[in-house]
């Protein structure tokens, strides 16, 4: 038995105006089309869908029983349209976020407020964890993108390198704020809390001090930009950080300064080579990488 979408809209329409001419306008149809889906309609049922009574077509006994189930299919199809719609507007969906630590409390919870809040249909899961960690999700296709740095590359990946300015924090009040630009030779003696000495950003701010003939003084050995913040805004130390990270904690005890050589701190944003992501996924991305624009030390690029 098959029938016509149209023939159970048609059906419906009349069983709720008890009229064919209200049907057919309810439908923006003509009289004899309506009449005719009911006829080609009672034929697939087997019975009759209406009698009259005083003027008005009324659902019989049997087919009270199948408009319930129509409506509940129409109701269903209704609600399937208006979510193909959502999605096709980006309005509804789920995105799978891997990213690091410091990311999870800090910048990016408010890139996702943002973006989600003209977004009420869509879902967010966030994991933090580290680097090896998120590219084996990526590349599992467990995640739909990863935020990560010191990314080598892998042929699973999209890879999104964006290089992010670093800076020189200091507690406030230090001797050193009078400075505008901070060098190596100005922290040769200084506390200094640092990077993890396998990471490239401290490869990076190392070669820096060897240039200026320096050598730095390791005081405390972090993970997280966000730690060294935190330890420096308690009044200890110095430290040379992304100026994302350092954005979070202005006003909050320490003093920014630039630092001279300039030393990039590389985010990777990165994508399963071979998952289909879905234009919402896409969109997360721009906005995640827009909301970096004032930190950039240069444009995004992306390798081929």
């Amino acid at each position: 038995m098959k029938f016509q979408m149209r023939q159970l809209e048609a059906f419906r329409a009349v069983a709720e105006s008890g009229s064919i001419t209200k049907a057919a306008e309810a439908l923006g149809v003509s009289q004899p089309a309506v009449s005719r889906l009911m006829s080609d309609f009672s034929k697939s049922v087997g019975f009759e869908l209406f009698h009259r009574r005083r003027g008005v077509l009324e659902p019989t006994s049997d087919s009270r029983y199948l408009l319930a189930e129509v409506t509940r299919i129409l109701d269903r199809l209704d609600h399937l349209d208006d979510l193909r719609r959502d999605i096709a507007e980006r309005k509804t969906g789920h995105i799978r976020i891997a990213c690091l630590p410091g990311f999870a409390t800090s910048h990016l919870p408010g890139v996702l407020v943002d973006f989600l809040s003209d977004r009420p249909g869509v879902t967010v899961t966030l994991e933090p964890d580290r680097p090896e960690r998120i590219l084996e999700w990526i590349i599992g296709e467990q995640y739909d993108c990863g935020i990560t740095d010191g990314f080598a590359g892998h042929p699973a990946t999209e890879a999104t390198d964006i290089s992010i300015r670093s800076v020189l924090i200091m507690p406030e009040g230090h001797p050193l704020t009078v400075k505008q630009v901070i060098t190596p030779s100005d922290i040769r003696d200084e506390k200094l809390i640092h990077s993890r000495r396998d990471s490239p950003f401290f490869r990076r701010v190392e070669r820096a001090f060897a240039d200026h003939g320096e050598q730095l003084k390791s005081w405390i050995e972090v993970r997280q930009f966000t730690a060294a913040c935190t330890i420096v805004s308690q009044g200890h130390g110095v430290s040379i950080v992304s100026a994302l990270d350092a954005e979070q904690y202005r006003n909050k005890g320490l003093t920014i300064r630039p630092f001279s050589p300039q030393i990039d701190h590389r985010l990777t944003i990165l994508r399963p080579v071979t998952a289909n992501a879905s234009p919402l996924v896409f969109d997360f991305i721009k906005a995640f990488t827009d909301s970096l624009v004032p930190f950039m030390a240069a444009g995004p690029n992306a390798p081929g």
